[in-house]
């Protein structure tokens, strides 16, 4: 069988020639492979996070430690995905103690997306292997992931409050595979 490149292209869907190193905030959602619900469930309009959900919010929330010129804005863990709000500023919030490193340079939102994928990855296996957490096949999550660049403050106010009511949405929500097969 020979490779054909133009059944292989996966299109990007970041936009052509924008920098997202740029300053400025972000919403993003990612999702987990197969939509598989291994973070918690959502009981009426409440996210009930399990062990693993409480491990994921955890590590996005210490993302800034990581990368110091962003700063996480609101977000919220579903039981199968994540969105939220990451802002990258111009400069750093605090100083390192331990001199210049190679993360005083802003981060392209790619980077932080990549870096959180990578430590949760990391982090449910070892809870699959001790803990007995729900397996996986292949991947944690799906490859690409969801980005909006907010261009102002009301569109910023309008998603932080999306976000925040989004555990009440899960009946309706494309992601909840129960709500996907009501709907066929």
């Amino acid at each position: 069988m020979t490779y054909n490149q133009e059944n292989h292209h996966r299109r990007s869907l970041r936009l052509k020639e924008y920098d997202y190193r740029q300053a400025g905030a972000y919403f993003v959602n990612i999702v987990l492979q197969d939509r598989l619900c291994l973070f918690g469930e959502v009981i009426g309009t409440e996210i009930q996070l399990n062990e693993a959900g409480k491990m994921a919010g955890r590590i996005w929330k210490a993302l800034s430690n990581r990368f110091p010129t962003i700063a996480i804005d609101t977000f919220v863990v579903m039981p199968n995905h994540l969105h939220g709000i990451i802002i990258i500023n111009q400069h750093r919030d605090h100083k390192s103690t331990v001199g210049a490193s190679l993360v005083d340079a802003l981060p392209a939102l790619g980077d932080v997306i990549g870096a959180y994928k990578s430590l949760t990855t990391v982090e449910y296996t070892r809870g699959v292997k001790m803990m007995k957490w729900k397996p996986f096949h292949r991947r944690l999550w799906q490859r690409n992931y969801y980005e909006h660049i907010i261009r102002n403050d009301d569109s910023l106010n309008h998603i932080r409050q999306y976000i925040i009511d989004n555990p009440g949405q899960w009946a309706f929500d494309k992601e909840n595979p129960l709500a996907t097969k009501a709907k066929t």
